[in-house]
């Protein structure tokens, strides 16, 4: 049987960590969405763990993308072909659904972002990293306050018929204005529909502030897998928001995409193999005392050998060969 050429696509973000692997015709073939808990290094290997046991022995992973807040490390683990920020891989990804996509908005666990495309270029783009109301963090917290599975958030916020509103500039304030309505006697379906209105007031006001928010407009990220968020979206636009069907795992595919032409232009992948599921990973520091910078370099370690360095400003250690010594002698 003639082996599959497979494209392997990377989202290590500070919620989950996401893999994908595509074809040679941009079909994704596998997919796995695990979280992160901290421990990106420990989240990746696992995945690879996993993805592993779904190829078949004759598959051949020839090209590699890394993506999300994690994917300089996650391109020091696997070998990367192609490292590329989160507004590129979701941009490729949108357009790869839709070749006419104007906008896309985004909104992951700890950070949402929204990005302005016209004739298949991105020409604009925000992010938020700085307040959990316009994120998936955000729901999570309250579905537990509310003891309300969040699988289950969207489809009550569905049922309401008298939303309330809440104030979301805040997540603090949010949370406080939600304990507020319930001891006022407001049912759990409201104060649902209010939290969910609430963000998208966040994240159009934040975010989306000044952006010519044009249709075709594709939600992707873990929150649109929420209805209540996406009728929310719609309701405040008045534009159809479309979900596209691997909404969460966006960003790893865009940079499968991206992997894919790399090895059409080079036939050659820098993967290390799966055999790294097996080795001992870790990252550790030190603070530079050389000059006044007092820099933090970070460092690297494979099996305990020095991979790579990062974080000194003058180039002093990041540019030594990667040794065994004793970073600190």
């Amino acid at each position: 049987m003639e082996h599959r050429k497979l494209f392997m696509g990377i989202d290590v973000g500070s919620v989950s960590t996401n893999i994908i692997f595509i074809d040679q015709k941009e079909t994704i073939v596998e997919k796995l969405y695990i979280r992160t808990q901290g421990q990106p290094i420990k989240a990746l290997q696992e995945g690879l763990k996993i993805m592993k046991k779904r190829l078949l022995p004759e598959d051949k992973v020839i090209g590699v993308g890394t993506t999300g807040s994690g994917r300089n490390l996650a391109n020091m683990i696997v070998g990367a072909d192609v490292v590329k920020n989160e507004i590129t891989a979701h941009g490729i990804a949108g357009l790869k659904e839709r070749e006419d996509v104007s906008t896309i908005l985004e909104i992951g666990g700890q950070d949402s972002k929204i990005i302005i495309l016209r004739n298949g270029i991105i020409q604009d783009f925000a992010m938020n990293t700085v307040c959990a109301a316009g994120t998936g963090s955000f729901l999570d917290r309250q579905a537990s306050r509310l003891n309300i599975p969040i699988e289950e958030f969207g489809k009550m916020a569905l049922k309401s018929k008298n939303s309330i509103r809440i104030a979301g500039r805040c997540a603090v304030f949010a949370e406080s204005d939600m304990i507020h309505k319930q001891q006022m006697g407001h049912n759990n379906k409201d104060i649902i529909k209010g939290l969910c209105e609430a963000l998208v007031r966040n994240y159009l006001s934040n975010v989306g502030k000044g952006k010519e928010i044009e249709p075709p407009i594709l939600f992707q990220g873990g929150v649109a897998a929420n209805i209540g968020i996406k009728q929310a979206f719609e309701e405040a636009l008045q534009q159809e928001v479309i979900v596209p069907k691997y909404f969460d795992v966006m960003g790893a595919y865009g940079v499968a995409i991206l992997a894919k032409e790399n090895w059409e232009k080079t036939h050659k992948t820098n993967f290390y193999g799966f055999d790294i599921v097996n080795t001992a990973l870790q990252i550790k520091s030190f603070d530079c005392k050389d000059c006044a910078n007092q820099c933090e370099v970070i460092y690297f370690l494979s099996n305990g050998k020095i991979r790579a360095r990062w974080g000194d400003r003058c180039g002093k250690w990041s540019n030594l060969k990667k040794t065994t010594e004793n970073l600190l002698a």
